[in-house]
């Protein structure tokens, strides 16, 4: 695959590639509202890479959807990491994971930032809920974590990392606290050094999170999850001043339908036959796992050592 990541000059060696961590930091600063796709499997995040999204979202939901447990810390934070590890080896573009609330205490932030920098993840999201976190669509405990705890995760986590971006996500929205609490802790966070803000809301419109935006005063860029408030259109958000939307579940839910769907039909029909013309080719699949390019290294490499060999002779 060609590598079409921004350069950056350096005096020694000449143009070098952005680090996946600089290519985030780029997109979240940058003028147009940069957008990112849920994604829980390679697969997934190529096919979002192939769509033209600028990152992928390591999704807390997808991942631990697809290993069929509720999304409420369940899974270890190895599970997770070794998922988001997977999306980022996978694609070109960066991988923000979503790493609930740090999966324990500041210590554990600490450990997970070291661990998920050293795995090649850009950026790492922890969320303002106490552990173990619930998602925040399901009805139950919402409460937030204490904010002098929280800050300290914030701060230990931009410490500890070389060049990775954290990122802040605010849950006052959705715990009920209201917005002067989700402003006054925004205004913590970033007394902390977090890089973004993410502004969390379950209306089903988009005007608390445009009247956090409003009401913010503060530098950094600010995330939306455009989920139960699906009508609103990237100019919109771009318009009011966002940096980025994460699509974090969509990828997901379209996959789970059209199984189901296809399934369905087979075990009704008793033939694949009616089903075939819905279904990708095969050859679709082969692309995907990059097969062409292992033909192509296959032959490149054994015929260089053939060469080497009879030069040898």
């Amino acid at each position: 695959m060609t590598d079409n990541r921004p350069l950056q000059h350096d005096a020694g060696t000449g143009a070098t590639p952005l680090s996946a961590a600089q290519r985030l930091r780029a997109a979240l600063h940058a003028p147009r509202l940069a957008r990112a796709m849920g994604a829980h499997n390679p697969l997934s995040a190529r096919l979002a890479e192939e769509a033209g999204f600028d990152l992928v979202w390591a999704s807390g939901l997808e991942i631990s959807a697809s290993a069929g447990v509720p999304d409420a810390n369940i899974l270890a934070m190895g599970d997770c990491l070794d998922a988001a590890a997977d999306l980022s080896a996978a694609v070109d573009i960066p991988v923000l994971a979503d790493c609930d609330s740090g999966f324990g205490n500041v210590n554990n932030v600490i450990h997970m930032v070291r661990s998920y920098e050293a795995r090649g993840v850009a950026g790492v999201c922890i969320e303002d809920k106490q552990f173990p976190k619930l998602n925040s669509f399901i009805e139950g405990n919402q409460d937030l974590a204490p904010l002098d705890d929280f800050a300290g995760k914030i701060r230990a986590a931009t410490e500890t990392r070389t060049d990775m971006v954290v990122v802040a996500r605010l849950e006052a929205l959705i715990s009920g606290q209201g917005m002067d609490e989700a402003l006054r802790r925004a205004d913590v966070y970033e007394r902390a050094g977090a890089d973004a803000l993410l502004i969390h809301s379950k209306r089903k419109d988009p005007e608390e999170v445009f009247a956090f935006r409003e009401a913010y005063r503060g530098d950094l860029p600010v995330i939306v999850v455009p989920t139960t408030y699906n009508q609103v259109t990237v100019e919109e958000l771009e318009r009011g001043g966002f940096a980025m939307a994460i699509y974090a579940n969509q990828a997901l839910r379209s996959s789970i339908r059209a199984m189901r769907d296809t399934l369905t039909k087979i075990m009704r029909d008793g033939t694949t036959h009616h089903v075939e013309g819905e279904l990708v080719p095969v050859k679709e699949i082969f692309d995907l796992q990059r097969a062409p390019r292992m033909l192509e290294q296959q032959e490149r490499y054994e015929s260089l050592g053939r060469e080497l060999a009879e030069a040898a002779q």
